[in-house]
């Protein structure tokens, strides 16, 4: 399953896409453990002191924000589906 990366993120992976081999049938939180799993250094940029994704990050699914998903975090994902994680970015 490949991840796009955006924004200070790409700088913790190195790199804009990020190949991750899953098992089929895997939630939206079995994803986001396996990015922190290889990438721990996102912890704090992704996650709130109760392990919970913040809110201003957004985790789309095929271009929807995750949380808004019809199962949310506990959405079945399928290996071709289209994943983008960005991090609260701001600026003025």
């Amino acid at each position: 399953m490949k991840v796009n990366f955006y924004a200070t993120l790409r700088q913790i992976t190195g790199q804009k896409t990020v190949e991750f081999d899953l098992e089929a049938g895997i939630t939206v939180q079995q994803l986001l453990d396996a990015v922190l799993a290889r990438y721990p250094d996102m912890r704090d940029d992704l996650l709130d002191e109760n392990g919970r994704l913040y809110g201003h990050v957004h985790l789309f699914i095929n271009g929807r924000d995750a949380p808004y998903l019809d199962d949310g975090l506990e959405t079945t994902i399928k290996p071709n589906d289209k994943v983008d994680l960005f991090p609260a970015v701001g600026g003025g």
